[in-house]
């Protein structure tokens, strides 16, 4: 397996549909917007969808939620303690922990436990993604909701207890990222592994339904993938990502699907996107 030799950058277009694609818990769990309305999706959630398609891929994982592990760990310090038991160098310990889980040597990350007595490793990893924001303002609608049954024989709440659920009626959000060489070339990040990265990206709902997320409510309309033919690429990636536009059409005033929308990319002499139909 060969290390990534050539930058790369990606955007994604994802559409939301009567689902909640990503809750703020400081917000009663409402899907996020900014102040102008616009939908977000956190960058932490995104890599959390990512790590289960690389789990579901079979690789290796560090960072598991509790509902899939794998490998019997009941926290991320046991873990690591079980792989890397006994390596005290840190480069070492870097070393091995990016050879043993994808996700280490993808997005990096900090091992700094209670049981290390003081001994603590920071990897980089070299697959950056931003938090996705929609094209256009998103109306979020909210549904109260009851239960038919007491949860307990003797609970005091009456049957009907209201409760509240909360969904984006239509969103297009554009996920973007970049994979940096030279970090790569520290952590090991392959060109397989880079290959493993666009597969999660297209495929990134999978597996991941939910009764917020109904199956169907959430769709990789298309994922465009630049790769350079460089370590330093040959755009920035500011560049390339602005190079995607994404236009409501004039006859739609409150867009309802993809349909409403007119997508376009920018040419960039020299390089061309790879142009791939999601799920």
């Amino acid at each position: 397996m060969s290390v990534l030799k050539n930058k790369i950058d990606f955007v994604a277009l994802v559409s939301v549909n009567m689902a909640n694609c990503n809750g703020d818990p400081l917000n009663g769990n409402r899907p996020r917007t900014d102040y102008n309305g616009f939908g977000e999706m956190s960058d932490v959630c995104i890599k959390r969808k990512l790590r289960n398609r690389m789990q579901d891929l079979g690789n290796p994982i560090f960072v598991q939620s509790e509902d899939r592990c794998d490998d019997g760990m009941g926290s991320l310090s046991e873990r690591a303690s079980a792989a890397l038991k006994g390596i005290k160098d840190r480069e070492e310990y870097a070393k091995k922990a990016c050879e043993t889980w994808l996700d280490v040597r993808t997005f990096g990350q900090v091992f700094a436990f209670k049981d290390a007595k003081g001994f603590s490793v920071g990897v980089r990893g070299p697959v950056s993604i931003h938090q996705a924001v929609s094209a256009s303002p998103v109306e979020i609608e909210s549904l109260q909701i009851t239960k038919s049954v007491n949860g307990e024989k003797n609970e005091s709440r009456a049957s009907d207890t209201m409760g509240m659920k909360h969904f984006v009626r239509f969103g297009l959000y554009q996920i973007k990222g970049s994979i940096n060489v030279q970090l790569a070339e520290k952590t090991g990040f392959t060109e397989e592994d880079a290959a493993t990265v666009k597969e999660c990206l297209r495929t990134l709902f999978v597996n991941d339904a939910s009764s917020a997320r109904p199956d169907g409510s959430m769709e990789v309309v298309k994922l465009f993938w630049w790769q350079h033919n460089c370590k330093e690429g040959q755009y920035s990636s500011a560049r390339v990502h602005r190079s995607v536009h994404v236009t409501l059409n004039e006859t739609a005033d409150l867009p309802s699907g993809v349909q409403d929308y007119t997508i376009t990319v920018d040419e960039l002499p020299g390089l061309a996107p790879e142009i791939i139909d999601g799920v």
